[in-house]
């Protein structure tokens, strides 16, 4: 497959050497999310400067306020990821299949019980963790049991403003 290399700006105006698509086309990202249960690998810095990576199911969805298209998933309340975006809130999440892959970096937004985000309450929340799940494919016979487990899990939504995005095509 033939690649060409461009420079291009992000969002922030900064020029970067690499692949670059249009920064609100996730339409590639979001079709590869349906072929295999939304299943990605999110990776984000560690203080040392080390990069951690772990699989999340992820799912493309609108931003709760925005409207802005955004990639969601959601965190255990306690986990590592969970430290690190909150100390350095960057993180890229990739999806691939087969041979295909799109990466998407950017921003990180949490919104859960430890971390609020505005205008989102309990109830929104509850919600909201329902729209990353769908949107990464999930489905679920009992959403009362569903929204039981999160709460008392304290989980979180996570959503990466798309500032990067490129494929491996």
């Amino acid at each position: 497959m033939g690649r060409t290399a461009a420079v291009g700006h992000d969002s922030s105006g900064t020029t970067d050497l690499g692949y670059v698509r249009p920064v609100t086309d996730l339409d590639d990202f979001a079709r590869l999310i349906s072929r295999d249960r939304g299943l990605c690998v999110v990776s984000t810095l560690r203080g040392d400067g080390t990069i951690q990576s772990s699989v999340v199911n992820a799912g493309v969805l609108d931003h709760p306020f925005t409207g802005r298209p955004v990639v969601g998933f959601v965190a255990l309340g306690g986990g590592r990821k969970l430290v690190h975006l909150r100390e350095r809130p960057q993180a890229t999440v990739v999806v691939r299949v087969d041979w295909e892959w799109v990466a998407v970096e950017g921003p990180a937004q949490l919104g859960g019980p430890d971390d609020p985000m505005p205008g989102v309450d309990t109830e929104a929340l509850r919600l909201l963790l329902r729209r990353i799940f769908t949107a990464a494919g999930g489905t679920h016979d009992d959403w009362d049991t569903y929204d039981r487990v999160m709460a008392e899990e304290r989980r979180v939504a996570v959503l990466i403003e798309p500032r990067r995005i490129y494929p491996n095509r």
